[in-house]
């Protein structure tokens, strides 16, 4: 990447290899050649670096380590601009607002859910247009025509299969650029009776029109507004002499249209060059091979064994691995393969479960005539420990204990033992000097979890952070609502419990019995003379809650959120949050400024939106604090590393996992029309001779989950950096809503395959001291 000057170059870096670094390290270097030709050429000077990554937080990182490598060199710190991909969108799309057709002053910015009810009105519109697709639905796979039943499919269509598919497809399609005619053109190639495809087609184009009448948008508009912008002649030459070359990090998480949107942008077509290469500048990815010439100033970086985001977006990494075949072609592609973040045995038992994943799946693959699932899980590459002498600052530690540990517990009760009692060894030295994590499959494991291990946690004086429960700004909007009903329904007893219960939870009222005060709301707010006295416990929540209602009075409708967040003692985090929530509402509901309008607006993106909280500190230092125990789930681990990682709960049925069709909707069939139709779309994207029907979709999609499984595994295992705790309780919950059912479950399979190659490290549970 030092050396890189122009041209396309792809960088495929193992974990641990600090390709973030070397990326921000190169683009200072990169800067600085700039700047030698500014003296020879005024173009120059008007153009600079943009640097792509992936998340808010890794874009304020890479700017941070960009403007350090700069100071050294003692140059000012510009001539470079750090985005996230929808960032970068976003700013080529708001300064052309005639072309990219998005007045961001008038479009609201939301991310819809399948119970979002612009999804639901797609999906009535679509059967009351379609009734004889729908009736070929509700027949299913047999129907006996009994009325009950007829009912029940009816409910399930309705609120679970089609919502399902549509939110599937959309975010599917529209990611990859391609309209509801393409689907049906597609659709035309398979021969499932219920035409899954022309069903998303149509859905999709009633989500679309829902969309524009409303002038709402969501991410993946983005993306294709800034396209709309860059297909202008004029103003792609404009935005492309802004740019002298594109670094793009965690390239395995692009999504198609986003590789479009990098390549058009790095595409050389400088004012000196005239219209050369402009058919380059509008090719899809992957539409044309790359050549040494071709004006590509595009830098990829990341690792396709790291890619963890495929099965619930439309990031794929078979994009960025074509990528780096081209790149190879032309001898453009570099290895990252050295890495100096874990000790040596826990880069071998990474390295092994790889090989012996690839391994186990290449076998079943070869049995598959199919072209989707020609691609194992992993793209062959071993992590090397770094050479002897290397100047990064403990590279390869130590390791503490056996530095892999591997664990059978009785059930999962027991698990929190033997956790907890390593935790406790580990703490018992200097904790300000260590960190440690326990990374989890999913929430529920992890709420499971930190329930458990508070009290050790707190006799041990050992901090726990649970992420899942408490970096969460989910919470805003309901803490909000919340309040909000109960200003507008005061005298509801269930309101007022609710609200109650959230001054609680933010400690602004003492901990009592809600049931009590909420079964009697006008005694509690505005006691008579002759109630009983109120204890001042009670008196300050009767206070508190009078005051909200005062405000409820004296204030305008459109700044009652933002004295709610200044009310609930908000940090800085928050009360950004809670400003871009009222702004989202106030615009909302413009027109009619109502306190019912505000409590349904608000509703709507409570139960269908995922809100997105604004971060403003620096999560991945609060994340690996030292001195903490952090719970966090295995996809937000990716990018971190702690000295001690616990992986506890490796079962087959959630590593790798299996599809599993809900009961309710069995009667479509043996497989689920979102997961067939993904399947299908991704088949033609690929380019693949024929797009499979939907036995081979469904076992297609099962594939790509079980690899994306085990990709996440790789990614957990390589956080550590001197122990890596791993186990598979023999009883655990079939699923981790209902904790309290165990039953036998089979260990993830790369679990017992590493206890065979390590012997060394299965911890005999006789050893351990009760």
């Amino acid at each position: 990447m030092a050396d890189w000057y122009s041209g396309p170059l792809a960088v495929s870096a193992v974990p641990g290899a600090g390709k973030s670094t070397g990326m921000a390290a190169a683009a200072a270097i990169a800067i600085a050649r700039q700047y030698e030709r500014v003296a020879q050429s005024r173009l120059a000077s008007r153009r600079q670096l943009v640097v792509v990554t992936f998340t808010r937080s890794a874009a304020a990182n890479i700017k941070l380590k960009i403007r350090e490598y700069l100071k050294q060199l003692s140059l000012p710190q510009i001539g470079f601009a750090v985005y996230t991909l929808h960032g970068l969108a976003l700013n080529i799309a708001s300064r052309h607002p005639d072309l990219s057709g998005l007045q961001l002053e008038n479009v609201t910015l939301i991310t819809p859910t399948q119970s979002h009810r612009f999804i639901r009105t797609a999906v009535e519109q679509w059967i009351a247009n379609n009734q004889s697709s729908y009736l070929r639905l509700l027949e299913g796979s047999q129907f006996d025509g009994e009325e009950t039943e007829r009912l029940r499919r009816q409910s399930v269509l309705r609120t679970e299969v089609l919502p399902d598919l549509a939110t599937t497809v959309i975010h599917e399609a529209k990611s990859s650029g391609l309209s509801p005619e393409d689907l049906r053109q597609w659709s035309k190639q398979t021969t499932d009776p219920y035409g899954i495809l022309n069903v998303a087609a149509g859905l999709y184009e009633q989500y679309q029109k829902l969309m524009r009448s409303r002038d709402f948008i969501d991410y993946d508009d983005m993306i294709l507004a800034a396209l709309r912008v860059l297909d202008n002649d004029s103003a792609r030459r404009i935005e492309q002499n802004q740019v002298f070359a594109v670094f793009e990090d965690e390239a395995q998480d692009s999504s198609p249209l986003q590789t479009r949107l990098l390549e058009i942008l790095a595409s050389d077509l400088g004012e000196d060059k005239g219209d050369k290469g402009d058919n380059l500048s509008l090719l899809t990815p992957n539409s044309a091979l790359l050549t040494q010439d071709s004006g590509l100033n595009l830098v990829r970086v990341g690792d396709p064994n790291q890619a963890i985001n495929s099965t619930f977006t439309p990031a794929d990494p078979i994009y960025f691995r074509q990528f780096c075949a081209e790149c190879d072609r032309l001898r453009r592609l570099a290895t990252m393969d050295q890495a100096g973040r874990s000790t040596r045995i826990i880069i071998e038992a990474a390295n092994f479960a790889l090989e012996w994943i690839n391994s186990f799946y290449g076998v079943k693959m070869q049995q598959s005539s199919h072209d989707s699932i020609a691609s194992l899980p992993f793209r062959p590459q071993r992590i090397r420990p770094v050479d002897t002498g290397d100047p990064q600052q403990d590279a390869n530690p130590a390791p503490v204990g056996r530095g892999l540990e591997l664990y059978t517990p009785r059930d999962i009760h027991h698990t929190v033992e033997l956790l907890s009692q390593r935790v406790i060894e580990l703490f018992a030295q200097d904790p300000t000097k260590i960190s440690a994590a326990v990374l989890v499959r999913e929430n529920r494991q992890g709420r499971w979890l930190a329930e458990a291990l508070e009290p050790i946690c707190k006799e041990h004086k050992i901090t726990l952070y649970d992420v899942g429960e408490r970096d969460r700004r989910s919470h805003i909007p309901q803490e909000i609502l919340a309040l909000l009903q109960f200003c507008d329904r005061p005298h509801s007893p269930d309101y007022l419990k609710a609200a109650l219960e959230v001054l609680v939870e933010r400690q602004l009222v003492p901990t009592q019995d809600l049931n009590a005060l909420a079964s009697l709301p006008e005694e509690f707010l505005y006691p008579g003379p002759l109630a009983a006295p109120q204890s001042e416990t009670v008196q300050k929540a009767s206070h508190l809650c009078r005051s909200l209602l005062r405000a409820r009075l004296e204030l305008p409708i459109y700044q009652l959120i933002s004295f709610l967040a200044l009310a609930l003692n908000y940090d800085q985090a928050e009360l950004a949050t809670a400003d871009k929530l009222a702004e989202r509402v106030n615009q909302q509901i413009a027109g009619n400024s109502s306190m019912g309008a505000m409590l349904s607006a608000l509703s709507e993106i409570v139960s269908s939106e995922r809100f997105e909280a604004v971060e403003t500190e620096d999560l991945e230092a609060r994340y690996t604090r030292n001195g903490q125990l952090t719970i966090i789930t295995m996809h937000k681990a990716k990018g971190l590393d702690w000295d001690y990682v616990f992986l506890p709960f490796l079962h087959e049925n959630l590593i790798p996992g299996r599809f599993w069709v809900p009961p309710q909707s069995q009667f479509l069939g043996d497989f689920t029309l979102s997961e067939v139709a993904r399947a299908q779309v991704r088949a033609a994207l690929h380019n693949e001779s024929r797009i499979p029907e939907v036995s081979q979709a469904w076992e297609v999609a099962k594939h790509l989950k079980t690899a994306e499984e085990y990709r996440l595994l790789y990614v957990a295992m390589t956080r550590a950096k001197r122990l890596l705790w791993m186990s598979a309780a023999q009883k655990a919950p079939f699923t981790w809503s209902k904790p309290e059912n165990l039953q036998e479950q089979a260990p993830c399979p790369v679990f017992p395959a590493l206890k065979r190659q390590f012997p060394e490290s299965v911890v005999s549970l006789m050893t351990v001291v009760q």
